[in-house]
């Protein structure tokens, strides 16, 4: 199966095979989430202490984020978390009635949980908004880069590449307004948006057109008996996994899923299905997959880390949890189901890599949005959530 629009196929860091010479050190998950407060604490000018304090209650407050979710859906316009000034958890609500704010225990923080109204439209009915008029969104914005809903004012966001704009913001603004039916805000960026290109993980290499490509691989994965490895959809069918020793290995391909809210293949001849992959960018310390984060569950806000070949490894902020991309990269209209984390560290040769956060699985990466001197705004992730039907994710106890 070829999906279209192929740039360049990238896939992150992850080890599936049995042979390798030179065995990578396993982190705990203790040791993971140090490594990835650390980053955060350098990333936010934060004591060490207080970061590692901060994802520990960023991972044991969803449970209240879920109850809010719940308790508040008919008004739900938004919900985000502010790591500025202090770190607690915002709930923008539609109507008049706010209810009084509280804090709650996390991770041992007591986090602030602060209610604000007056918000238009639900976060529903932008997101239907934007399902409906889709294409005419398209047609009526010159340059349009992807629309999304933003959790922290309830409104649609359009983004627009700057050198298409001819008129002003505000006139764009209302008329997209009239014609959704909810409150809008363009964004003008100049970027072009890409699916990343690879340059290796645990590398593999592949042939496309007569042009030899390199991806990264991301999580392992299951399907009964069999083991595979994920990828990007938009890398090449046939590819050679070499390992951090130069150890090489024929994978084949099992299937590859590549339109609208997804951006994965499966590569199986991985060889014993250990759920393990690398976070440093010298491929000799890895982690195991001990769980994962679903969209729903995932909090504008939120930090999360990456691992790809170019990039290396960083910690960076949840934008956007509902994000369609430009429909040339998705094979047709993209499905407002993709997560956008801030730059500026992505580069080409990242995509199909790991997300993650500790031994937490959140997505694989499918591509960015660069700026002038390939710098990046932000890239945006498929969740886990949506992995092929019967493929799930290989974990295991710390």
């Amino acid at each position: 199966m070829r999906r279209p629009f192929l740039l360049f196929a990238f896939v992150s860091a992850s080890l599936a095979t049995s042979g390798i010479a030179a065995e990578p050190v396993v982190q705990t998950s203790r040791d993971a989430l140090a490594q990835d407060a650390d980053a955060y604490a350098k990333a936010y000018a934060l004591p060490p202490a207080n970061a590692l304090a901060r994802l520990k209650a960023q991972a044991d407050s969803v449970a209240t984020t879920e109850r809010l979710r719940t308790t508040y859906r008919s008004r739900l316009a938004g919900m985000y978390i502010e790591q500025r000034p202090v770190w607690r958890i915002v709930v923008l609500l539609t109507g008049t009635d706010k209810p009084a704010d509280y804090t709650v225990s996390a991770g041992g923080m007591q986090v602030p949980v602060t209610f604000q109204a007056g918000a238009q439209v639900t976060r529903e009915q932008v997101l239907a908004a934007i399902d409906l008029h889709r294409a005419a969104i398209s047609s009526a914005v010159p340059g349009v880069r992807g629309v999304g809903h933003d959790p922290r004012t309830g409104r649609m966001i359009v983004m627009q590449r700057a050198s298409a704009a001819r008129r002003p913001a505000a006139e764009i603004e209302g008329e997209l307004a009239r014609l959704t039916g909810v409150p809008v805000t363009l964004r003008r960026l100049q970027a072009t948006f890409a699916n990343t290109g690879a340059l290796g993980g645990s590398r593999v290499v592949g042939p496309l057109n007569g042009v030899g490509y390199v991806c990264t691989t991301g999580f392992v994965v299951t399907y009964g008996a069999l083991a595979g490895i994920t990828t990007a959809a938009h890398c090449p069918d046939n590819m050679t996994y070499r390992g951090p020793d130069g150890e090489e290995r024929l994978l084949k391909f099992a299937g590859g899923w590549g339109t609208a809210y997804r951006d994965v293949q499966v590569h199986t001849g991985v060889g014993r299905a250990d759920p393990l992959f690398f976070a440093d960018k010298a491929r000799t310390q890895a982690r195991a997959v001990t769980s994962w984060r679903t969209r729903p569950m995932t909090r504008a806000g939120d930090i999360v880390c990456m691992r790809g070949e170019s990039s290396g490894y960083n910690c960076s902020e949840v934008e956007l949890i509902d994000f369609a991309p430009p429909a040339e990269l998705c094979g047709g209209l993209c499905s407002a189901s993709w997560v956008t984390v801030k730059g500026p560290e992505c580069r080409r040769g990242d995509s199909g890599g790991p997300v993650f956060l500790g031994t937490t699985a959140y997505g694989i990466l499918k591509g960015g949005a660069f700026i002038d001197g390939q710098r990046c705004a932000f890239y945006y992730y498929m969740s886990v959530d949506y992995l092929p039907e019967n493929w799930r994710l290989v974990t295991r106890r710390d």
